[in-house]
């Protein structure tokens, strides 16, 4: 399953986009912002936007960590 690495709300609130900012200026939905603080994965359009506004390649926000469900699922 997808991780992030870093807090990605408190990375873009020290880049200066609090969360009412990304809504007014439409740079993530508030679907997306509820799942960043979820701790679940977005979609690729929020992953490129998060990208472009703090200048990262999603390997710097996501990992890959292995559970005991994708474990017994693969084949």
């Amino acid at each position: 399953m997808l991780a992030y690495k870093i807090d990605v709300l408190e990375t873009l609130k020290e880049a200066g986009y609090n969360t009412t900012r990304l809504r007014k200026e439409k740079l993530l939905n508030e679907s997306a912002i509820q799942y960043i603080r979820e701790g679940k994965p977005v979609g690729a359009k929020a992953l490129d936007n998060i990208c472009m506004l703090l200048d990262m390649q999603p390997g710097n926000i996501l990992k890959y960590v292995e559970n005991e469900n994708t474990k017994n699922n693969v084949r």
